[in-house]
């Protein structure tokens, strides 16, 4: 197993390359890496994907990056909070996905659990069923939705040991934990880190086998 190593902010963005799919953890930006998303708007990566909850806003999480003009699509499950999101969707510069919330999270844990995908009835008869497969289990309709996954993964924890188990903090956790498994390559921003064994086996919410680096813990 790759040890997991602890690098700058700077260094981690250096990690994400124009055109990568990168999953943003976060719910209107609570438990969002703005350290690392700020890394990522001073280098200029373009052409990305985002995968995450929402748009944040115009100054704030992922918005940012759309704001900068470094993002392609959109793959998140509300944009309403930001207008610049909008904004670009109708002027046909930005491509905009949207995925209901709880499909969107299980979607993620899909890809994280190697599974082939799952069924559910949410979206039948909608447009959100357009081009999916549809299969009939006992007489009731669901759809096929299938794995996502990402290229990067940008977490953020509270307190992360520096074999890369985390803690979170409240409703930070949200989609972090899942994003961590569905991912090629996953780095997290702590807010404090601290030695192996400082996080009790009870208290690991995210193991350290699914993190590749450590950015922070200054606070």
């Amino acid at each position: 197993m790759a040890k997991v190593r602890q690098i700058s902010a700077a260094t981690a963005a250096d990690l994400v390359k124009d055109g990568m799919s990168v999953m943003v953890g976060g719910f209107m930006t609570c438990g969002t890496p703005e350290d690392l998303v700020d890394a990522i708007v001073n280098k200029g990566v373009k052409d990305l994907t985002i995968i995450c909850n929402d748009a944040g806003y115009p100054d704030k999480g992922v918005g940012k990056l759309i704001a900068n003009g470094q993002v392609k699509t959109v793959i998140a499950s509300h944009v309403g909070l930001n207008p610049e999101c909008g904004r670009l969707y109708s002027a046909g510069e930005l491509e905009l996905i949207l995925v209901p919330q709880g499909t969107l999270a299980e979607r993620i844990r899909c890809a994280g659990a190697g599974l082939g995908g799952f069924l559910t009835p949410t979206g039948v008869g909608t447009s959100v069923a357009e081009g999916k497969d549809i299969i009939i289990v006992d007489g009731v309709e669901f759809l096929l939705e299938k794995p996502l996954k990402a290229d990067v993964a940008l977490l953020s924890g509270n307190l992360v040991d520096r074999a890369g188990n985390i803690k979170y903090r409240g409703a930070t956790r949200n989609f972090n934990p899942i994003m961590a498994t569905a991912a090629q390559t996953v780095i997290v921003q702590a807010d404090s880190i601290a030695q192996p064994g400082a996080i009790g086996p009870e208290h690991v919410e995210t193991p350290g086998i699914f993190i590749d680096y450590i950015v922070g813990g200054g606070k």
